[in-house]
This record gives C-alpha cells, sequence and structure tokens, in this order.
C-alpha cells in the first residue's frame, strides 16, 4: 500500500480529524463526479444495446453513489481510493449476474477530497442526481453530508462510521460498531491473557473516550482499568511514551490506538532498551492492517504475536470469496483495492445491504423513499456471515446517547502469526452490553 495513507483513528463522538475536530480541509477544487458504470451500462446509456449477462432493463436502473478521497498531495489528508473502486467493481460484478434482482446498478462516485466542502459537494450532488441510496462511502465529515440527504431522505447504507452521523442519523443504516465496539472488544480480548493493561491514545476529545470503552471491556474479565498513556496527536517518535506503557503494563500488555501513528509508538516501543520482549502488544484495526504489518517486515513485524480487534472475519476467511473473485476478474488491474482493508470490506458488505433490499422491493422504480421503506420495516439481511444478520428495526439498535442507530454490536478476535492476520477465536464476539455499560466504568 505503499503512497497511501491508512485509514485515520475513528471515534465513537466522530473522527476528530488527524485527532482534531474537523479534520484537514483538503484540497477546495473541483470535486471529480464519476460514472462507476459497467461496460454493458455504457452501452445502454449510448444506445448501442446490452452485452451478454447485462442486466436486462435499462428503463429499471437503480442509481447509488459512492463517496470517498481520492489521491491528494496533501500530506494530512486521507487516500480511500479503493472505497470507490470496489463500488465500482460491484457494479460489474452484480450487472454481469443480471443486476439486482433484474435492475441495472449504475455506481456514481465522488471525490470527497478529505474536506468539509468536498462532502458537502458530494451530498448535494447525490440529492440532483436523485440516487436512491449512498452505500459504503468513507468520509469524515458527517456534520456537512449528512444534512442533505436528511432533507432529501436519502439512505446512508453502511458508511464505513469515520463520523458520529452515521450512528445517529435517522438515515444512516451502519453495518458496524465503529470505534467504539473495537474498543470494547479490544477490552474483552485482553481481558482473556493480560493481568495489566497500558492504553496509548492520543491526547484529544475521542481519545478522551477510548479509556472507558476499553475498561467496560476489561472488566467483564474482571480486570483493572488500563493505565491511560496520553500521546501526542502528531509525532515522528514516541519513546517517553513508550517508556510510560512499559512500566505500566508490568508484564501484562500495551495496546495502541493511534491511527495512522500506530506504527510509529511500536517502532519507539521494540527500541527500548528495557523491553525484554515480555510485554504483548495489541491495537484494533485501522490502527493495525496486514498491509502495515508488510511494509513492516511480516512475520519479522513488530506485530509479530499482537492481539489485532476487527469487525469482520479475516481476509483470508472463504467468506470473502465472491469479493476476491469480483475484484479479480473486474478490477484485476486496479491496485487501489486491497481486500484487506477494512474500508473495501465494508463497502462490499454495504453494497450486500443494498442488493437485498432492491430485491425484496421486487418490480417497479426503486426510488430512496422505497429503500429507506424496506429498511426501516424489518428488512433481515444476511451477508453470507460477513456480519450477524442485520435488521434496523427500533428494537435492534443499541439505542445508547452516543451511538443510537449501532444494530451490529460485535466484533472478531485477530492475532498477527507468521506476519499473518489470523483468526484467534472462532465466530463473532457481541460487546453491545459492553458498549451500553462503557460510560459508568470511568465516568
Amino acid at each position: 500500500m505503499t503512497g497511501r495513507r491508512r485509514a485515520p483513528l475513528l471515534g465513537s463522538f466522530g473522527p476528530l480529524g488527524r485527532f482534531g475536530p474537523f479534520g484537514s480541509s483538503g484540497a477546495a477544487g473541483t470535486r471529480r463526479l464519476l460514472v462507476g458504470a459497467t461496460a454493458a451500462g455504457a452501452l445502454l446509456l449510448s444506445g448501442c444495446g446490452a452485452l451478454p449477462g447485462a442486466a436486462a432493463d435499462s428503463g429499471s436502473t437503480v442509481t447509488v453513489m459512492t463517496w470517498a478521497p481520492g489521491a491528494s498531495d496533501d500530506a494530512d489528508s486521507v487516500t480511500m481510493a479503493g472505497v470507490t473502486a470496489i463500488a465500482s467493481t460491484y457494479a460489474k460484478w452484480v450487472n454481469a449476474r443480471g443486476g439486482l434482482g433484474g435492475h441495472e446498478l449504475k455506481v456514481l462516485t465522488c471525490d470527497e477530497e478529505d474536506s468539509l466542502a468536498g462532502a458537502e459537494t458530494c451530498a448535494r450532488e447525490a440529492v440532483d442526481r436523485d440516487v436512491a441510496a449512498v452505500v459504503g462511502s468513507y468520509s469524515r465529515h458527517g456534520q456537512t453530508f449528512m444534512a442533505p440527504l436528511e432533507a432529501a431522505g436519502i439512505p446512508y447504507i453502511g458508511g464505513y462510521g469515520a463520523s458520529d452521523g452515521e450512528f445517529q442519523s435517522f438515515v444512516s443504516y451502519p453495518v458496524n460498531g465503529g470505534q467504539a465496539a473495537l474498543l470494547a472488544g479490544n477490552g474483552r480480548q485482553l481481558a482473556g491473557s493480560c493481568d495489566t493493561v497500558s492504553l496509548v491514545r492520543p491526547d484529544s476529545i475521542v481519545g478522551d473516550s477510548m479509556a472507558a470503552l476499553l475498561d467496560a471491556g476489561l472488566a467483564l474479565g474482571h480486570r483493572h482499568a488500563a493505565a491511560d498513556v496520553v500521546a501526542p496527536e502528531s509525532a515522528t517518535s514516541y519513546d517517553s511514551e513508550a517508556a510510560k506503557a512499559l512500566h505500566a503494563a508490568d508484564d501484562g500488555c500495551v495496546t495502541a490506538v493511534l491511527g495512522d501513528r500506530t506504527g510509529t509508538f511500536f517502532d519507539s516501543f521494540r527500541r527500548l532498551p528495557s523491553n525484554d520482549g515480555g510485554v504483548r502488544i495489541s491495537s484494533v484495526l485501522g490502527s493495525v492492517s496486514q498491509p502495515l504489518i508488510d511494509s513492516t517486515g511480516g512475520r519479522n513485524s513488530p506485530f509479530e504475536g499482537a492481539y489485532v480487534t476487527g469487525w469482520y472475519p479475516v481476509s483470508s476467511d472463504a467468506r470473502w470469496k465472491e469479493m476476491r473473485e469480483a475484484v479479480r476478474k473486474y478490477a484485476f488491474e486496479d491496485d487501489s483495492i486491497d481486500p484487506a482493508d477494512s474500508a473495501v470490506q465494508t463497502t462490499w458488505v454495504a453494497y450486500t445491504v443494498l442488493t437485498a433490499a432492491v430485491e425484496a422491493l421486487g418490480d417497479g422504480e426503486v426510488r430512496a423513499s422505497a429503500v429507506t421503506s424496506v429498511l426501516n420495516h424489518g428488512l433481515k439481511v444476511d451477508t453470507g456471515g460477513l456480519t450477524p444478520e442485520l435488521r434496523w428495526r427500533y428494537q435492534d439498535m443499541l439505542g445508547s446517547a452516543a451511538y443510537p442507530r449501532i444494530v451490529n454490536g460485535t466484533v472478531t478476535f485477530q492475532v498477527v502469526r507468521g506476519g499473518r492476520l489470523v483468526s484467534q477465536k472462532t465466530g463473532f464476539t457481541d460487546v453491545t452490553e459492553t458498549l451500553s455499560d462503557a460510560k459508568a466504568v470511568r465516568g
């Protein structure tokens, strides 16, 4: 993944830039609105006829949008080109299989430029183009993109969880529990192996919420609260913080959740002269990923043996077979798509939800109001085991003040072995109750 930044830290109250309240302003140039249609769709639009295997009825097209920040020269901006690329790939894949219940899928993609203005522009384009849904997107700027969608009644299906609005807005249908679930789950994971834990987290509002979430998970394993080690938002070395974490861990575990600075922290940690290797390290997906492990030495990486909490099965799991096949067949030359990227995976799951919703609607025009209605009225979505069954009725939602729209409060426990992220425990661990109790642990 050379040359591309990993996803920044998420938070139960939204992302705070790298760790600040609104993130980078990004470039203010023209936003690109692209059509991620299939070759078959392009021919239909140009009047040249359909290719074999394409959805047959060009009059019943389902148009949706996916946005994410594209390539940028801004060092503080995030690049998530894989999100829009997998969306376009899904359209090619599903249209070759007959479309969504016979409807052709047309995917519009928008470069949100990791900026407030860019996110708002993409949302207003979605409204102007009268899309049936915004699906599987990535943006840290929910404060600008959610209001236009709400006003137009356009559902936001399965965004990455990089803004607080995704877990609060009535038009949002999240497919995972965001970073809140990862932190609570990480506490549960570490409680099984660590007598003592140090948490290294950013000095920010988001960072301030992390300790209570981790502690809630630790408490279920009858472990003491973690030592809270606050780290600078941006640094090239974390020697002081690494020493504090090592001392407080006392032969237990150190977990660091510093977004794209997590690798920098563990580089400092492994070089401590007093570190004899007896302390286990840990993190969550989004702060640690397979590409990071690969780039730092694979089986010789400082992450070898680390515990990692994620949302989905590991990328080598057979349940990702269809996504890998779609990428291999329709995007084999697109190196922006990494099947191990949790943002790419979330977008694939989001399009699975869209497919279920459209198929449930049957014949006729598919509009935003119809998609919203079917999701609100108890549609059950089977994601092929990539998540538990998803459903967005009122009684299915967590309902807490911070993240009322969470319907999937499960995580997966992973570990790095031989330079690869593999499952530590079979199946999903439900941390819904832990999320509900989190505030009471370290108020």
